[in-house]
């Protein structure tokens, strides 16, 4: 039975062992064609006078075999060597083809209570106090805005002392709805660029009890948020937990973008607006905190823009 390869065949093609060069394993060398000569030699043949090159340690041979074993096998004449099936041995493309994309469930939660969804926004507990420090901290740094030719409006992203947030995966956040292109900047006439100075919005994440001494004389009752007086106040507690309502419908991180999307837009001077019926996509500025029904949930100013 003939080899495919041609001439080259007598040379010896070796694939490396991985293994500690201080252990050192017989080399091995496929019998001829594959098939046995009826004296029942073994399949792979040790050939301890090869050592893998580029190292000292064995190596596994995969080619021609030794000379010895080429030679005649004293076959009587005219009588055919009896063929011998050898087991299938799988031919691994030495290409390796494009990596695929791992979904992750990101709503999974792991023993400490958080899911992906969470740890992706900073949160490092699930826990909500009711009050903490009251004292307002500026997280650190800034990134340019994605689209300098429009008009750029700076944000300030601010969490309060005490929370157990990671402050700059929260301001990560923050600016990757802000500038996604479903977001305010989807008309084309502005873009989001981040600052630790000042700001013309301040975006921050507090307790309940601070978030209703920055949105007074609104009273949010502990439960909602706000966006006035050149601030967007995001009420901690809604922002770990959701809605009951809007988790059934959706889901913790589109219901996180619409609170972004819902506040900021107050100070661009957008106003509430209700359902428009049963079944639409609720506008971003509709009190989705509220009720979503008889909508559907829908984080987006312009929704239907191409991401990406």
């Amino acid at each position: 039975m003939p080899r495919s390869g041609g001439p080259g065949q007598d040379h010896l093609a070796e694939v490396a062992v991985g293994l500690d060069p201080a252990v050192r394993l017989p080399d091995l060398v496929e019998g001829e064609d594959g098939v046995d000569d009826g004296t029942d030699p073994p399949l792979f043949q040790e050939r301890e006078d090869v050592v893998a090159e580029g190292g000292d340690g064995g190596g596994l041979l995969v080619g021609g075999p030794p000379a010895h074993h080429r030679a005649d096998h004293g076959q009587p004449p005219g009588e055919e060597e009896p063929e011998v099936e050898l087991p299938f041995v799988p031919v691994v493309d030495d290409v390796a083809g494009p990596a695929q994309p791992v979904l992750f469930d990101m709503d999974v939660v792991g023993p400490d209570g958080l899911s992906l969804a969470d740890r992706s926004v900073g949160l490092l507990s699930r826990e909500v106090p009711s009050f903490a420090t009251g004292e307002l901290v500026v997280v650190p740094g800034s990134s340019p805005a994605p689209h300098p030719d429009r008009k750029v409006r700076t944000i300030r992203v601010e969490v309060e002392k005490g929370l157990a947030v990671d402050g700059e995966l929260f301001a990560a956040t923050v600016m990757a709805t802000l500038n996604d292109p479903r977001s305010w900047g989807g008309d084309g006439s502005m873009s989001f660029a981040r600052t630790d100075g000042s700001a013309d919005i301040r975006v921050v994440l507090a307790t309940p009890d601070k978030v209703d001494a920055m949105c007074a004389p609104l009273n949010t009752h502990g439960d909602y948020s706000c966006g006035r007086y050149g601030h967007a106040a995001i009420n901690y507690a809604r922002w770990v937990t959701g809605t009951e309502e809007y988790l059934q419908i959706s889901d913790i991180t589109t219901y996180r973008q619409y609170v972004v999307n819902h506040e900021v837009g107050h100070l661009l001077g957008r106003q509430h607006t209700r359902c428009p019926g049963a079944g639409e996509r609720a506008p971003v500025m509709q009190q989705q905190s509220v009720r979503v029904a008889p909508c559907v949930a829908n984080p987006w100013p312009f929704p239907d823009n191409p991401v990406g």
